[in-house]
């Protein structure tokens, strides 16, 4: 006979229950809720699986390109960067940009040489840009398809961060700098702050190479960070299926056995986050097993489809193919579908040398098929729910390294939001005349993810938890200024 257990173990016990009980309790009853959280120790005004307010989309597809994607090769053309190329900024008309007064907001300093003088001389631009659509907003032409979607785009040209090095791919996902605390990243957040719209999948999936830090050890625990999934079939999610020939009625005698085994291993250590989430996700993995290969099988689309996604062509294909699985999962209720690219321990994107022969490579493969997503969503009447992201960790310099590249640069960069109630053809905020400055409406990366949170009808304050100081950086500021 089971020892008997009081009413604190119970609801730290078995079956993950301190993370799945109460979250069902939480949706259903919430005087049962607030009684739960207070016997765990947690905040009353826990996630109830609802938005605080009336959202306008219900998920988000985050498009992130690893290393640092060139603002003035992109979506912020300065043409004055060719008009003075050769010349250092003292010797032009912006020698102002290195201002200490404009840096305060930042951590980092600019790379001088031993005479004080950024070290850098500026590069001119590397490819040309053209007016696209009605809003005329210009779009560099390693761009062209995404350039035909410019009018449901809202480009921000006026991103800053304080991290120069690739730690900033942490920054940009957690509001806060690699060496800081580790802290949730925006997925996390959005995983943790709504409920499930499909049981079967996970709500927080992730495809493509890792970022430089996976920043796992958050304080949400384990449960809310994502699941890596990959466009295979036969293979999506690494150990999910059993080893050898097991039939299914095989596979749910041994699975309800370890589910009996889990719950006393919950009562023996229910302050265990690690073995709360393995064992959530153990369950998820099982109902998974079907559900997950069954949405990145396409053989139910079509071959338009296939195509826009850029099916037919070797350069464009792989990204193509999870873009396409990543509107599938949209289309079955996954709140957060991450999506990164750029191999490598930097990122693909960091062009320090032969920035134009790389850069322009790295874009055709993902162009054809980010315009496709956007495309298929709106046909489908899914862009006005589906929030869509494009951004990166920094922008490039104004100035050169070496002969043909550029170096790190946090201090203004762009991103893009597309869906799910942002206004389109839309170019917010400014860089000065060399992208060298945020000057007009800058915006810290958690500016982004108050954005997010306020589409899908989150405000980041009602989500604090105990023991857990935030800073009001990472709270972020809602840019109104692009939403509908």
């Amino acid at each position: 006979m089971f020892p008997a257990i009081d009413r604190r173990q119970a609801l730290r016990g078995g079956l993950g229950f301190g993370a799945l009980a109460l979250q069902s309790m939480l949706a259903g009853d919430s005087g049962v809720a607030e009684s739960a959280a207070a016997e765990l120790g947690l905040p009353s005004d826990l996630p109830n699986g609802l938005p605080h307010f009336a959202p306008k989309a219900k998920n988000v597809i985050w498009l992130f390109m690893r290393g640092g994607v060139s603002h003035m090769e992109s979506f912020d053309p300065k043409p004055a960067l060719t008009q003075y190329a050769g010349k250092t900024i003292p010797d032009t008309p912006f020698a102002d940009v290195q201002d200490p007064e404009k840096l305060k907001r930042v951590r980092v300093v600019v790379v001088n040489d031993a005479n004080g003088q950024q070290r850098n001389k500026l590069y001119p631009l590397q490819v040309g840009f053209r007016k696209h659509g009605q809003s005329g907003i210009e779009i560099s032409d390693w761009f062209p398809h995404i350039g035909s979607c410019v009018d449901d785009l809202a480009v921000i040209r006026s991103m800053w961060t304080t991290d120069d090095n690739h730690g900033a791919q942490v920054q940009f996902h957690s509001g806060r700098h690699m060496l800081d605390p580790r802290v949730p990243t925006i997925g996390a957040w959005i995983n943790y702050g709504l409920g499930s719209l499909n049981d079967n999948l996970p709500q927080f999936i992730c495809m493509g190479p890792r970022f430089f830090d996976k920043r796992d050890g958050h304080y949400l625990g384990p449960a809310y960070d994502s699941v890596r999934l990959k466009v295979d079939p036969k293979n999506p999610l690494d150990y999910a299926r059993p080893e050898g020939d097991v039939t299914p009625a095989e596979q749910r005698i041994g699975f309800d056995l370890v589910r009996r085994l889990n719950r006393l291993a919950g009562q023996q250590y229910p302050h265990d986050a690690e073995l709360d989430a393995r064992i959530k996700s153990y369950e998820l993995a099982f109902r998974m097993q079907t559900a997950v290969p069954d949405v990145i099988r396409f053989d139910t689309e079509t071959e338009a489809t296939k195509k826009l996604y850029g099916f037919d062509q070797k350069e464009t294909r792989p990204f193509g193919e999870q873009l396409l699985a990543a509107r599938r999962f949209a289309e079955q209720g996954v709140r957060f579908i991450q999506i990164m690219h750029g191999d490598g321990a930097a990122g693909a994107w960091d062009q320090h040398s032969s920035l134009k022969s790389k850069h322009s490579e790295l874009a055709m493969q993902v162009d054809r098929p980010i315009a496709g997503l956007i495309q298929d969503l709106k046909q489908r009447g899914m862009l006005d729910e589906t929030l869509v992201v494009f951004a990166t960790e920094f922008g490039r310099t104004p100035g050169s390294q070496g002969a043909d590249g550029r170096d790190h640069h946090p201090f203004g960069f762009s991103v893009w939001m597309a869906g799910g109630g942002i206004k389109g053809g839309v170019a917010h905020g400014a860089t000065d005349e060399i992208g060298f400055h945020a000057v007009e409406n800058p915006h810290y990366v958690t500016d982004v993810h108050a954005t997010l949170l306020h589409q899908l009808g989150l405000h980041p304050h009602r989500m604090n938890v105990s023991g857990h100081k935030r800073l009001e950086m990472d709270y972020g500021n809602v840019i109104h200024d692009i939403l509908m």
